[in-house]
């Protein structure tokens, strides 16, 4: 049995979430749906996770004190058929408030695999993973050398969904359409002031607006208001919104990824600390336009989204270019190819 432990709400937003079902997806085809379980904290995430037709169980306890949720493991694993001591079980953890009690008492109940974005500290689980484009394997080799963990480190592994696979982007002479979008929650209300800095007559412009999207209400109205303006909230076909526009404004987390398996060029930023190094490899790589760190300079970050659009928006050789150049920052199979690791690695079926 896979349980998987995520959180996705108002105040986290929905990306943590999200790509664990991503991973979900890749693992229910090659082990059957009912071998797939999440645990979650809150009834927002669990309702996120059974959406999509998978059994969840919600602990209705603090997702930042994941400690308080130990003693429910043995019950709902039993609620679910499974052993509460077998070594099939596989607990994948992917939250930023994992502590090394919480890891520890997870042993009993299976073996522990760690979503990991900042490579700061060993852990102790079973496997560690970190997809991320600027993840160094030699780090990581250093900090659990000796423990035994399986180490599944690199963009091979970065998980974007199915829709972003294979698709052809056409960079267009003449480009009109923005897509903007900063994640599911946004308490900060940065997309909104983002939109009304860059809008104008002469272009389209759409606004992905999140599961937990808090200014909703307002820009609905705005739409109303405007003709060029078009919100959209809770959008499931986000690549086929992409191939639609003609360049994109986006928080540095895994949109930068599926954004770049299509190949839409885009200017991204970062919005919390674990998404800078993301935007700074983007910039540092020439991959596409970064335009720093809103959580650090608000107003110069702004200054710098807005520089960069209307310099990208009206230059299809710099379109051009920044498309080839994402088009190569990952092939799009790395969700499939982590679910077949996994699966390989506890001896189930799924490739290696």
């Amino acid at each position: 049995m896979f349980l998987i432990r995520a959180d996705g709400n108002k105040k986290i937003g929905a990306g943590h979430l999200m790509r664990c079902m991503t991973v979900a997806e890749e693992l229910a085809g090659l082990l059957g749906r009912e071998a797939v379980c999440f645990v979650c904290a809150d009834a927002d995430s669990g309702d996120m996770a059974a959406d999509a037709g998978f059994r969840t169980f919600v602990t209705n306890t603090d997702y930042r004190n994941m400690e308080s949720e130990l003693p429910l493991w043995e019950r709902f694993l039993g609620d679910w058929g499974g052993r509460p001591d077998s070594a099939e079980n596989v607990i994948l953890v992917d939250s930023y408030y994992v502590t090394e009690r919480y890891l520890e008492e997870l042993k009993r109940f299976g073996s522990r695999v760690l979503m990991d974005d900042m490579g700061e500290r060993a852990y102790p689980v079973d496997c560690v993973v970190n997809y991320n484009v600027f993840a160094d394997p030699e780090k990581y080799r250093s900090l659990y050398r000796g423990t035994g963990a399986k180490m599944l480190i690199g963009s091979r592994y970065v998980p974007v969904r199915s829709q972003f696979r294979d698709r052809m982007y056409e960079v267009r002479e003449k480009a009109g359409s923005i897509l903007i979008t900063v994640g599911g929650g946004d308490t900060d209300h940065i997309g909104r002031r983002i939109l009304k800095c860059l809008y104008r007559e002469d272009r389209e412009f759409y606004f992905v607006a999140g599961r937990y999207y808090p200014d909703l209400d307002e820009l609905k109205k705005w739409e109303r208001e405007y003709a060029n303006i078009h919100v959209l909230y809770d959008v499931k076909d986000m690549a086929g919104l992409m191939l639609k526009c003609d360049a994109a404004v986006t928080a540095g987390g895994s949109t930068v990824y599926e954004m770049a398996a299509v190949g839409i060029p885009f200017v991204c930023f970062s919005c919390a600390e674990n998404q800078e190094a993301l935007v700074e490899y983007i910039g540092a790589t020439g991959t596409a336009c970064a335009a720093g760190a809103w959580h650090l300079d608000r107003e110069g970050t702004l200054a710098r989204i807005a520089e960069l659009i209307w310099q990208l928006l009206p230059d299809q050789e710099m379109r051009m270019l920044y498309h080839r150049r994402e088009k190569g920052l990952i092939d799009g199979g790395g969700a499939r190819r982590l679910a077949g690791k996994l699966a390989d690695w506890r001896g189930l079926s799924g490739e290696g």
